[in-house]
């Protein structure tokens, strides 16, 4: 989940900290010189002990039980899935289990060294063991099963058990696409499918549960030359190749690992025991935060990713200079990168990273990329690097014609700002210009959806709430020690005054939360999604750990984000832990799974404040009756009612994690499978009437980039296969006055007789 940041001016507990870790920086001063270069993760270490003790709200006393809790979320960080450790190696390392509180004070690096070079030992030895596992057919007639439940499952007591743990492990793998490409070719030789749709045929949420990397695609060369069927042999063989190729691609993401990220795994499993937010960021990471934040960056505006020893272009983002240039595409394979006029670095086998900082840099510059066009050919462009804008990140909206009126949807994906430039686009300026979109094209009601929204920006929370109040309390603030700071809305000024409704879900998180309850306590607007959102009520700043060491030689020391406040509604609660409780509560898919913050063991907990002075807003007509006609509707809403079923169905498969590795019993249960997944098929198929569309400014846009139009197309589609939109857009229609809706009586009357007609 992103994090509330707070870099207001007022917060003076972290002003108060800077100012005593900036006295103190003597006690990190780095001597220059080689005989005395210091160990760069003990001092990064003693960095960070120093700094969360001093400035996190409620820092963990650091004892035997902390040490627990590192050495648990460490060893399974490294290993989550159990098949690289040893049962004699985690007997080796549990002799620290009590020792790591102690290791961390004295800067002590003997659990991390042993625990690193074990696992690039163990590593080495898996690749020998899937190559060797790969290299000959697997039996489907013998009766075995596996067990994916890794959190329950014994580390292997000798390398044979573990051989046959990756053994069966890859065997499940090739079994799921082996009887995917097979049910495929029978049912094209039958011609009961065609092409297009051969690829939908696998029940996704189960096979993902069996392949993390999801089923093979099914191509035309599956079936042979001329379209003849492939043996059971050669398909055999297929799927055993492209479970290698899926391997090596793995293992060569893992050779780009360099020990400094794996220390940064071993530094967040100590940060999180503090709290599930606090978090350590290596330089790359705090530059990936930055850009996540402010939705902008400065380079050529391309995606990519990496395939073997090559890196390829995956997207170009809509608006940037490489989409501009037009000579770039998707599939290029980056074989050098040069610096303006400077000679060009062979970037093929580097790690990714690498290659992502050769090609980014400041706007203005050029740099020079030799790359191998999808054709074959090889080309070298120039481009002019600048400010590159992810639409992805930014607030968008639509309209839509329901009974005669028009509705707004809002879509806010975080509350992103970028604290370097003041000027730079902010959540709560780009609502407010949506919102006066929306007005301007005569709306008659908003619907603002946060959903999967996981937070950013405090300030940008005040704003956007802000449009929909006259003035007033938004939300408290606490720091350790000091009294409540309530944040305020001083512009009187109303955005917009006319029916509202909020969607929230499981995943909306941290600002959403704030925006939610603060539209819930006034009543100024109506809460529509799961049953409570994710529960995060803290505040966290990230500090420069660089600021405070003077003659260093170690290089960039990333920085930490460590939790300095709790936020509370204007009610006095805490939407830790408890979220948001949505005023109308619609079923979801996954609503009895633990996803929240209330699922984290070591989560701070829910208290309460005082609350606010603060006026209801008393000029929203029908919010009571909006809600009791809403919870009618869902409650014999039949897709509602089998979203719940399906709900609870994937609930109860959630602990089935035992598969045969017998083919024809695999079929058995995979095909009981499916036959009662067909039930709810009809949720993905659902459609409404609703057609949206965008506002003019941006039908204008779409007409000079494909890639927004497409992108706008796929989201006006989404939404029109969304029952909670629509039912949000009909509590707006129950929230209209009653003169509102004999104004647009006489139109509606008219398009309903010219339907007729």
């Amino acid at each position: 989940m992103n994090t509330i940041i707070n870099f207001m001016k007022r917060n003076y507990k972290i002003l108060l900290v800077v100012t005593v870790l900036s006295v103190t920086l003597f006690a990190f001063k780095i001597k220059s010189g080689v005989d005395s270069n210091p160990d760069k993760d003990k001092l990064l270490l003693e960095l960070l002990t120093f700094v969360i003790e001093k400035g996190h709200y409620d820092p963990a006393t650091i004892d035997d039980e902390f040490s627990k809790g590192i050495y648990k979320d460490y060893v399974q960080a490294l290993d989550p899935s159990k098949r690289f450790f040893l049962q004699s190696d985690i007997d080796e390392f549990s002799k620290f289990e009590t020792e790591l509180d102690d290791q961390l004070m004295n800067k002590d690096l003997t659990f991390f060294n042993l625990t690193y070079d074990r696992l690039m030992k163990r590593m080495d030895e898996s690749k020998k063991i899937y190559k060797e596992i790969l290299s000959t057919p697997f039996d489907y007639a013998v009766d075995e099963s596996f067990n994916t439940d890794y959190d329950k499952a014994q580390y292997t007591k000798s390398v044979a058990e573990l051989t046959d743990r990756w053994r069966k492990q890859i065997k499940l793998s090739t079994l799921s696409s082996l009887t995917d490409r097979l049910k495929v070719q029978e049912d094209k030789s039958k011609g009961l499918v065609d092409q297009k749709s051969a690829d939908s045929l696998s029940t996704a949420e189960q096979n993902e549960k069996i392949n993390k990397n999801g089923p093979e695609k099914i191509k035309d060369s599956d079936l042979g030359e001329g379209g003849k069927s492939k043996t059971f042999a050669e398909l055999e063989k297929e799927t055993r190749e492209n479970a290698k190729k899926a391997l090596d691609e793995y293992f060569g993401f893992m050779n780009d690992l360099e020990r400094d990220d794996w220390f940064s795994v071993y530094v967040n499993s100590i940060t999180a025991r503090f709290d599930p937010h606090t978090n350590y960021f290596a330089p790359e990471e705090k530059s990936r935060f930055d850009v996540s934040m402010s939705g902008t960056l400065e380079g050529i505006g391309a995606r990519l990713q990496k395939k073997n020893d090559f890196t390829e272009i995956s997207e170009l983002i809509s608006g940037g200079p490489a989409w501009r240039g037009k000579q770039l595409e998707a599939g290029d394979q980056v074989m050098k990168v040069a610096q303006g006029n400077e000679l060009a670095v062979d970037v093929v086998g580097m790690r990714l990273d690498d290659v992502v900082k050769k090609i980014k840099g400041p706007k203005g510059s050029e740099v020079r990329l030799t790359v191998k066009k999808v054709d074959g050919t090889i080309k070298i462009i120039s481009i002019i690097r600048d400010i590159v804008e992810i639409e992805e990140t930014y607030a968008k909206s639509s309209v839509v014609n329901k009974n005669g009126l028009k509705y707004g949807v809002i879509y806010l994906p975080k509350f992103y700002i970028n604290f370097e430039n003041k000027d730079g686009r902010d959540a709560g300026k780009d609502i407010a210009l949506e919102v006066e979109r929306l007005k301007k094209a005569g709306v008659s009601g908003i619907v603002l959806d946060v959903r999967d929204d996981g937070g950013g920006s405090l300030s940008t929370v005040v704003d956007i709430a802000g449009l929909f109040i006259e003035q007033g309390p938004i939300v408290q603030i606490k720091s350790a020690g000091r009294k409540k700071e309530v944040l305020y809305d001083r512009d009187k000024k109303i955005e917009w005054d006319g029916p509202l409704v909020i969607m929230v879900n499981s995943f909306s998180a941290s600002a959403s939360e704030i925006l939610a309850a603060a539209i819930q306590d006034y009543k100024r607007g109506i809460i529509i999604g799961s049953k409570q959102t994710y529960g995060k009520g803290t505040v966290q700043n990230v500090i420069d750990l660089n600021q405070f060491v003077r003659n260093s030689e170690v290089g960039d020391l990333g920085a930490l984000k460590t939790t300095t406040q709790k936020f509370y509604r204007i009610n006095g609660g805490s939407t830790q832990l408890e979220g948001v409780s949505s005023d109308i509560v619609m079923p979801d898919r996954y609503a009895y799974l633990k996803m929240g913050e209330r699922d984290i063991d070591n989560a701070m907990p829910w208290d309460k404040i005082e609350s606010a002075e603060y006026s209801v807003w008393d000029k929203t007509a029908n919010f009571n009756k909006a809600i009791s006609n809403s919870k009618s509707r869902i409650e014999h809403s039949s897709q509602f009612k089998l979203i719940e079923e399906n709900a609870k169905w994937i609930d109860s498969r959630s602990e089935d994690n035992t598969y045969s590795l017998n083919m024809k019993k695999f079929k058995i249960a995979q095909s009981a499978i499916e036959e009662a997944a067909k039930k709810y098929k009809p949720i993905s198929k659902y459609k409404n009437s609703l057609q949206f569309s965008s506002l003019p400014y941006e039908l204008v846009e779409t007409t000079k980039d494909s890639i927004l139009k497409e992108k706008r197309d796929r989201w006006h589609e989404a939404l029109s296969k969304d029952v909670y939109v629509e039912e949000a857009l009909n509590v707006l229609d129950d929230l209209q006055s009653k003169a509102g809706l004999k104004k647009d009586l006489p139109a509606k009357m008219e398009k309903e007789k010219l339907a007729k007609s």
